[in-house]
């Protein structure tokens, strides 16, 4: 098999798709980038069995074939060629595959494609179009609050429902969450749906290069995403998320407003004081004008950091883990925040202080 392509199409392609392929020991051709070539037309696959995308190419080729080509070989070889704008030439002889382009040559010993896996297509599931970075937004503004652990499936995952105009994305580890509205005119009807915390890397990565709105279409185990010449598909978790809305206050005894960069600097000071479990300690006194950020590690010392803040309400003393508190902030684009507060063992809400409300954050406290 012959075929000619533009050197900087084939070089996307790979850099977009290696990253799904991934080491696996019993079944190596997972570890591959699948070539299939039909019509002029190459379409580029790689899967892990959880995620599959595939990305079609035009190409000038003399036949039709099929082989697969280690991805992390493929890709490293490629990504080291630059400014080279000419048609690379890719040749089968031997179980081997010649890349050639004006700068370089290179031999890759190919794999036996037989094994892998077909990539699977949703049709007759529910479907809706929405430009790809509203979702990346939503996913960017809750994923990291999901549990890294697999053992509650349902909280390694990112929930995904409509409410009306909006899309709907919320993440929960039990010990903080977020939640991120999308307003869309499109998705009154979808179900609700838990996408597995390890896909959203990847399902960013590729939709951040789509570029157009994407047609989505759902099924009970997956959910699927096409714009231009790119498919991508992941599997679902089939599973319940917690009624988390039963978890949020509806009343506060006190809150604290204040630039979010001033927080966001006394926590890194507190941090470098901070003990074993990230423990901080804040004191909200209206009465006494005073917010602070306290900090203890008998192997280091003690910080104490005021902030300027306005303050309302009662006087609480309230401790939380750090990073549960930091992380949120990468989602928020207002210049200050709402801190709200309703109670020693009750979680603390933040949100931004602004006429976007499209955000909502809750950190659960620690026992001192």
């Amino acid at each position: 098999m012959k075929l000619e392509i533009n050197f900087q199409k084939l070089k996307e392609t790979v850099l977009l798709i290696d990253k799904v392929a991934n080491k696996h020991l019993t079944l190596p051709v997972l570890s591959c980038i699948l070539i299939e070539v039909k019509k002029n037309t190459a379409i580029f696959k790689a899967t892990n069995l959880d995620v599959g995308i595939e990305v079609s190419v035009p190409v000038k080729a003399n036949e039709d074939g099929v082989l697969a080509v280690p991805a992390s070989i493929l890709s490293s070889f490629v990504s080291q060629i630059f400014n080279d704008n000419q048609v690379a030439k890719l040749e089968t002889v031997s179980n081997n595959l010649n890349l050639t382009t004006s700068k370089s040559k290179g031999t890759i010993k190919t794999v036996p494609f037989e094994d892998f896996p077909s990539i699977p297509q949703v049709v007759d599931g529910q479907s809706f179009s929405l430009a790809p970075e509203l979702f990346v937004k939503g996913l960017k503004s809750v994923w990291y609050s999901s549990s890294v652990s697999s053992v509650k499936p349902e909280l390694s995952s990112v929930y995904v429902y409509s409410d009306g105009n909006n899309l709907i994305f919320a993440a929960t580890d039990s010990f903080r969450l977020a939640e991120k509205k999308i307003k869309t005119s499109s998705t009154s009807r979808i179900s609700d749906i838990l996408i597995p915390f390890k896909n959203i890397p990847d399902i960013i990565r590729v939709l951040e290069n789509m570029g157009e709105n994407a047609d989505i279409q759902l099924s009970k185990n997956l959910i699927s995403f096409k714009a231009r010449d790119i498919y991508l598909v992941s599997r679902l978790i089939d599973g319940v998320f917690p009624d988390y809305r039963q978890i949020i206050p509806k009343n506060f005894s006190t809150e604290a407003v204040l630039l979010k960069q001033d927080l966001i600097n006394a926590l890194k000071i507190s941090n470098i004081f901070s003990d074993k479990f990230n423990q901080i300690h804040m004191v909200v006194d209206p009465k006494g004008k005073v917010f602070e950020v306290q900090t203890k590690n008998n192997d280091v010392g003690e910080n104490n950091t005021t902030v300027d803040a306005a303050l309302t309400g009662e006087k609480i003393e309230i401790n939380f883990n750090y990073k549960y508190v930091a992380d949120c902030f990468q989602s928020i684009e207002a210049d200050s925040v709402s801190l709200q507060l309703s109670g020693v063992n009750r979680p603390m809400v933040i949100r931004p202080v602004s006429g976007d409300q499209s955000f909502m954050y809750l950190a659960m406290p620690m026992n001192r």
